[in-house]
């Protein structure tokens, strides 16, 4: 067995404890559906999406529909949670609205470009194994989890809180971030839809003020989604405010920002302007002038 999938043998399970541990602490004193905490039905169902829509990616040999998977996960989840819960309150409406509307758009931008593109290369020494490829999709389960947290405990939450200071605070940082997110996004595919820009780096618009400001609407409106839920917190669910400290270690320290960063060196690395707009460019906190 090779190295890395002993490796996948031990993350497997310990993925699945953390989730199971996520669902124990979100789900205190939330409510109930029948018996079954809701909180706690979302996390099962999160990670059971992702291992039923990896028995065809492995057997097509395929990471297409990857991040499909993720978005219906979000859109399924978070209406779940919204219907399962006895009393829909009027925060759970607007988080609910934060949660489909980041999901929905990201979701339908990723698939196209993968689309377009065939394949996303990042898969390619992964799909063969399948305990690796098992892995990935078993991850996303807790990536989906983890990134939601805040919203869906504060979604099924026993003890609703009025909208108030926190909630409009929470959705104007939000909307910031979502809306630098899909002006980056957008600015992006734009570049490199453009012939003459084939095989070069993009250092306008947006990007010219971060090398990744589509990272930094994320962060932010996680950071917004957190803040909206706060005022319902309580008890073991403190712990799902580390739902926008995930995204941000996610992207900035594991698979975000250290991939692309190592790809654009080894791309343009030895090109003077590249060198130019990578000294002067911050990595992620946009410059203001």
């Amino acid at each position: 067995m090779k190295e890395s999938d002993r490796r996948s043998l031990i993350v497997l399970p310990a993925v699945v404890l953390i989730g199971a541990l996520l669902a124990l602490a979100g789900s205190d004193g939330g409510a109930l559906w029948g018996s079954v905490p809701v909180f706690t039905l979302a996390v099962v169902v999160a990670f059971l999406i992702q291992w039923i829509a990896f028995i065809p990616a492995f057997l097509k040999q395929t990471e297409k529909y990857y991040d499909l998977t993720g978005t219906l996960t979000y859109t399924a989840i978070t209406l779940l949670v919204l219907f399962a819960t006895p009393d829909i309150h009027a925060r759970s409406l607007l988080l609910a609205f934060m949660v489909l509307a980041w999901t929905l758009r990201l979701g339908t931008f990723l698939f196209r470009r993968v689309s377009r593109a065939g394949k996303d290369d990042r898969f390619d020494e992964i799909k063969p194994s399948f305990i690796r490829f098992l892995g990935v999709w078993t991850i996303q389960g807790l990536w989906v989890t983890f990134t939601a947290a805040a919203a869906w405990v504060a979604m099924t939450t026993a003890n609703p809180v009025a909208l108030d200071g926190f909630a409009w605070v929470g959705l104007i940082i939000w909307g910031i971030g979502f809306g630098l997110e899909i002006v980056a996004d957008q600015q992006k595919a734009r570049f490199n839809r453009e012939p003459a820009n084939k095989g070069k780096f993009i250092n306008t618009g947006l990007w010219s003020k971060s090398r990744h400001p589509n990272y930094f609407g994320e962060i932010l409106l996680w950071i917004g989604v957190a803040i909206v839920a706060l005022p319902t917190l309580h008890g073991w669910q403190w712990v799902v405010m580390i739902s926008p400290v995930f995204v941000a270690l996610l992207l900035i320290k594991i698979s975000g920002i250290p991939l692309l960063e190592k790809k654009a060196e080894s791309k343009w690395g030895s090109q003077d302007d590249y060198r130019v707009y990578k000294e002067n460019t911050p990595v992620l906190i946009p410059k203001l002038w």
